[in-house]
């Protein structure tokens, strides 16, 4: 486990004001919840976009704004983290469809309950952010528990 340093505390914060100042501006500009499951669904599916394909470009933007972010972070002389994965690719790929199931039951993922929906005080959001903290707790103890 790495060490809680000064320099830690300052780049989490960074990294935690520019991620709700991205939704505030999101909400401010184009009327919109930054969350990253509705956004990537438009764009997976633009057909049922409320106000149709004029929506998919702007989700294009943010999208790719997530993608190619840490390759300019990098750029500039950010170091990154070393890629890691301590779990099979079987694994990955589970996980990875029970939370897309998830967000889809939830109505949201964590990015639209946990940054904007518990800052507009969403009793929904609320219950949804501590289900899935809970829920991400008890998997984690669980595999490493098991092993997998």
């Amino acid at each position: 486990m790495a060490a809680l340093t000064l320099e830690t505390i300052l780049i989490s914060l960074a990294g935690g004001v520019m991620i709700g100042l991205s939704a505030v501006m999101l909400m401010a500009l184009n009327g919109r919840i930054a969350g990253i499951s509705g956004i990537i669904g438009g764009l997976v599916n633009p057909v049922m976009l409320k106000g149709g394909l004029d929506q998919w470009g702007w989700r294009l933007a943010f999208v790719a704004g997530l993608v190619i972010s840490p390759f300019i972070y990098g750029l500039v002389g950010g170091e990154l983290p070393a890629l890691v994965q301590p779990r099979s690719i079987g694994v990955i790929i589970l996980g990875g469809l029970i939370v897309g199931f998830g967000t889809r039951l939830g109505g949201g993922c964590t990015s639209g309950h946990g940054v904007c929906g518990m800052a507009r005080l969403s009793q929904r959001s609320i219950v949804a952010t501590i289900t899935f903290m809970l829920t991400g707790f008890a998997t984690v103890y669980v595999f490493n528990m098991v092993g997998g």
